[in-house]
């Protein structure tokens, strides 16, 4: 069941809630997708846990009134849904952007989790968007800059735009195969549902925007000097990656365990690319669990 609430922002929030016991885990999505993504988990983590997972303005059933350029905006709108809701969280889950959205969320607030975890991550050092070859390939010699360029980018932006207006699930599906669903493909009903649901998206070139620009890290990036806020992440992090991941590779992932200092545990989620509960429910939600009930 899908819930709605307004926030000071002016935004309509829509999230997913599977009642458990008093520890919530607040679920943070990545980019092209929504709560939706997070079925699987919601209906198999263990129940002792309360799980909220929300549409980030510009995803699945939220509004997008306002433009949203950077990962500290995103991270300002969890903040207001977080209070809104009043609620105390546990533990925060990020996946993909969503994992990027949650490390600046900690480092912005006081006390803002118990836990967190990283499944696929954003690096700490941003996610680069680079010009395309003319055979198709990055051209990692040509980063864009301004979000002008990726806007009007034919061979990555326009594509996807294209396909999420014009509801082209056979485009999308075709892209998800050959980069997320690289071991294992969703069952037939929920792969026509997360089609959907990737379909929803409004700001495609935004969040690759902001991905490009974010670097909370100590090092330039390539594209911008990082602002340290690395450095005040101070509750236990999970880093999760699968060693097949190939939209988050893994000297992402390295850059990640680098950066972050404290208490830091990684765990490599053995044949699975950058959709786990999908190659491999069973280990991810283990893994989660196992971390969870550590003291």
């Amino acid at each position: 069941m899908i819930h709605y609430i307004d926030l000071p922002l002016g935004e309509t929030i829509a999230y997913r809630k599977r009642d458990g016991g008093d520890k919530t885990i607040l679920l943070i999505h990545g980019n092209m997708v929504s709560s939706k993504h997070w079925d699987l988990l919601l209906d198999n983590l263990d129940g002792q846990y309360t799980l909220v997972a929300l549409d980030l303005p510009g995803f699945g059933q939220s509004t997008y009134h306002h433009k949203v350029n950077s990962i500290k905006e995103f991270a300002k709108i969890v903040k207001e849904f977080v209070d809104v809701l009043e609620l105390k969280v546990y533990s925060i889950l990020g996946w993909s952007m969503g994992g990027a959205i949650a490390m600046q969320y900690c480092a912005m607030y006081d006390q803002p989790c118990e836990k967190l975890m990283l499944l696929a991550s954003g690096s700490t050092r941003g996610y680069p968007f680079y010009a395309t070859n003319p055979d198709g390939t990055p051209d990692v010699n040509n980063r864009l800059q301004t979000y002008e360029q990726i806007k009007l980018d034919p061979m990555k932006t326009k594509v996807m735009e294209a396909a999420q207006q014009n509801g082209d699930k056979e485009t999308m599906k075709m892209v998800w195969d050959a980069a997320i669903y690289t071991q294992k493909k969703p069952e037939a009903n929920h792969c026509d549902e997360y089609l959907d649901d990737i379909l929803t998206q409004r700001n495609i070139a935004e969040c690759y925007h902001a991905l490009n620009h974010f670097n909370i890290s100590h090092v330039h990036n390539g594209l911008i000097d990082g602002t340290g806020e690395v450095d005040r992440i101070h509750v236990p992090v999970l880093v999760m990656h699968g060693n097949l991941d190939y939209v988050v590779l893994s000297f992402m992932k390295d850059e990640i365990l680098e950066d972050l200092t404290g208490d830091v545990e990684y765990v490599e989620l053995t044949n699975c690319g950058h959709s786990p509960m999908v190659d491999d429910l069973p280990l991810l939600t283990e893994t989660i669990e196992n971390y969870l009930r550590k003291e």
